[in-house]
């Protein structure tokens, strides 16, 4: 079936995709396996060096990645822009900090000597979001291909051309071909890639269901996850806050991003005359 990216806005088919056949993911899989093979083995300064390229593609072409990001999943062109910008932040801050991180940790013991030390897992596939199109990714993908490891990701169906554009920078950064590749395919493929014993781990943000299905296949190959899932974010006013500066927060809280925030606020706890007034507020809005 066909991938499809499409404004919300107007409906209008801005661009069709074909899902990757069964040998062109085997192709992708394969390539990001040989590629881990000798990016685990490159130092944290070279990573360094192209993760802060990176931070540098994002950060000057941030009005085209938010036109992107906007027109596939109707994210304000405001946020969007601050979005780019906070995925250079983020690929500037484990571009400084990864190997600091990373650094053995000694361990006192009746050993001669005891330590913990960090080894990149492999190839690891990200099932993300249409949310945060671009920041979704990246806080997994910098500290990720930092770690030596490399990256496959599976983006929300809705956001192929942001899934392709931040395959392109990565490529354009100079990491390798194989660093990062984003697969066009739907949810059926991804239980295949999950069960491929080339890819050791896996992460998710997403529903309950769409956690509970890859926590159960990748539990079954004793594989890794790391699992962002639903939640009920509660927002708690004091009695000591200033009434109005919460009733502000509250609503900003609740409609950031049009809504479409894993951490918007979705519950309150306060006073009676707390709830009064932010209807009051909705219906005067």
């Amino acid at each position: 079936m066909p991938i499809s990216s499409i404004n919300p806005a107007t409906s209008e088919v801005l661009k069709t995709f074909d899902a990757l056949n069964e040998q062109q993911l085997e192709e992708k899989i394969a390539r990001a396996a040989e590629t881990f093979r000798s990016h685990r083995r490159t130092s944290f300064a070279d990573r360094a060096e192209k993760m802060m390229r990176a931070a540098e593609i994002l950060e000057s072409e941030k009005q085209a990645w938010a036109r992107t990001m906007t027109l596939e999943m109707g994210k304000p062109i405001n946020a969007a822009v601050q979005e780019a910008e906070k995925c250079a932040w983020v690929c500037r801050y484990y571009a400084e900090n990864a190997e600091r991180h990373l650094a053995d940790e000694v361990i006192e013991t009746n050993a001669t000597k005891s330590y913990v030390h960090f080894q990149p897992l492999g190839v690891v596939l990200a099932v993300m979001p249409w949310n945060f199109p671009f920041w979704q990714v990246f806080r997994f993908a910098a500290p990720a291909l930092m770690a030596g490891n490399v990256g496959l990701l599976k983006h929300a169906s809705n956001v192929p051309q942001c899934a392709l554009a931040i395959e392109d920078i990565f490529r354009r950064a100079g990491f390798a071909e194989g660093a990062f590749q984003a697969l066009l395919i739907g949810s059926d493929a991804v239980q295949r890639v999950l069960e491929d014993s080339r890819v050791p781990a896996a992460t998710l943000t997403g529903s309950e269901p769409a956690g509970r299905s890859v926590a159960s296949i990748a539990g079954k190959q004793i594989k890794k996850t790391v699992l962002e899932l639903g939640g009920s974010d509660p927002f708690i006013v004091m009695p000591s806050a200033k009434f109005e500066d919460a009733v502000s927060t509250a609503v900003k809280a609740r409609t950031i991003n049009n809504g479409q925030s894993c951490i918007a606020a979705k519950r309150s706890s306060s006073m009676s005359r707390f709830t009064i007034a932010l209807k009051r507020n909705s219906l005067a809005s």
